[in-house]
């Protein structure tokens, strides 16, 4: 290249970089840490199977519905949580005989938790603090969480009462179904924001 040529195309090639950089820079100060309605999406009961990439590729991999509609005889209301511990399915109940059925989580030998609750609050995204005595046992955890993929209580979570222990998704999925919890509910993502649409504040939760 003539070294005229090279030295005209110098001026014009700093303009264009320093054009750019600003927008560059505000583009990546805008960009939230992940995009919570495209994560539901990916996580939704009727999504196609798109598979989730980026910050929800972890979760991601034995994330999946195990939702299906089954007869279930009980006295309670419809509305009603049931939670076998020993079939780690949970049941909301529905009128006419039936219920919607989940594979949960349970609490691991010594940390199981059974009784009568109601959903005090419900949350999407959450945060986590994990409590004293968990922090007790692992001084390695964070003290504080923000809500995301990468957060253990997922996508949603349904508070029992006063206590500490809550229904919530995973960003382990595959421990779903084991008994690996502090006394918590785990569902995958996708349940989990299927059963938070489906029940409201005040409804009972029994576990047995």
């Amino acid at each position: 290249m003539p070294r005229q040529f090279a030295l005209w195309l110098l001026p014009l090639t700093a303009l264009l970089t320093f054009a750019s950089a600003p927008a560059q820079a505000q583009s990546s100060r805008a960009r939230p840490a992940f995009d919570e309605g495209y994560i539901d999406f990916l996580f939704s009961p009727t999504h196609p199977g798109v598979t989730p990439s980026g910050p929800a590729n972890r979760a991601a991999g034995a994330d999946r519905s195990t939702r299906q509609r089954v007869a279930y005889q009980t006295n309670e209301t419809a509305g009603t949580i049931l939670i076998d511990t020993a079939a780690r399915r949970l049941y909301l109940i529905e009128p006419g005989g039936f219920a919607q059925s989940y594979q949960v989580g349970v609490g691991k030998e010594g940390y199981g938790w059974y009784g009568s609750e109601r959903i005090s609050a419900k949350r999407q995204w959450p945060e986590w603090r994990p409590p004293a005595d968990m922090l007790a046992r692992r001084p390695d955890l964070p003290r504080h969480m923000a809500g995301g993929p990468d957060n253990p209580l997922g996508a949603r979570a349904l508070y029992l009462g006063e206590t500490l222990y809550r229904i919530h998704g995973s960003n382990e999925p595959e421990t779903v179904g084991t008994a690996a919890s502090s006394g918590c509910f785990r569902m995958t993502n996708t349940d989990v924001i299927d059963l938070y649409d489906r029940v409201g504040l005040g409804a009972k939760v029994r576990v047995f």
